[in-house]
């Protein structure tokens, strides 16, 4: 990979050779490699049987987990706040591992839509809930940057499953949560 960014500085008619530069190619691939590590880990490690009994049947929810990715379109990141939210069915997993979840998610190369469903079935997988509420609100540096050059816009996605998708009065009381 460090090659690769060499050659990438040397198109763009940059020295690879001056000071700011060279160790860039290094840095670049360490990063990228970093940035996209979620297709090495390992969900099962990463939950590490931190599923646990519980007879809680009200809504779980986490808000505002940050998150960082890349467009699998432009290679530019996206970044904003996650809000996950289940319906416990006799297990609740460990907090941190929501966390953990999105972030294995988040850094590979994505289209938000599908980060937002990935991290909803695997969370729906792993606790066997009665429904799972995922919602990403995330800024698109390539819609910032490039093309349209729209500095405010805000991407929102949601994916509804179980109750938060057949009862509208689940769904009602996660979103109204998030929000407030």
């Amino acid at each position: 990979m460090e090659q690769f960014y060499k050659n990438l500085l040397k198109y763009i008619g940059e020295d690879v050779k001056r000071q700011g530069l060279r160790d860039t190619p290094q840095r670049a691939a360490k990063a990228f490699a970093y940035l996209t590590k979620g297709y090495k880990d390992d969900l099962d490690g990463i939950v590490n049987g931190a599923i646990f009994k519980s007879d809680n049947d009200e809504m779980i929810i986490i808000k505002n987990i940050e998150l960082y990715s890349l467009c699998e379109h432009h290679l530019l990141p996206f970044f904003g706040k996650c809000h996950v939210g289940y319906l416990p069915n006799g297990k609740i997993i460990g907090l941190s591992k929501i966390a953990r979840i999105v972030d294995v998610f988040a850094r590979r190369l994505q289209v938000q839509e599908n980060l937002t469903k990935q991290i909803a079935e695997t969370i729906l997988k792993y606790t066997e809930a009665k429904g799972v509420g995922v919602v990403i609100e995330a800024q698109h540096l390539c819609m910032m940057m490039r093309g349209v050059e729209k500095q405010n816009s805000v991407m929102k996605t949601s994916c509804m499953l179980g109750a938060f998708r057949k009862e509208i009065s689940t769904r009602s009381e996660f979103l109204s949560l998030i929000h407030s």
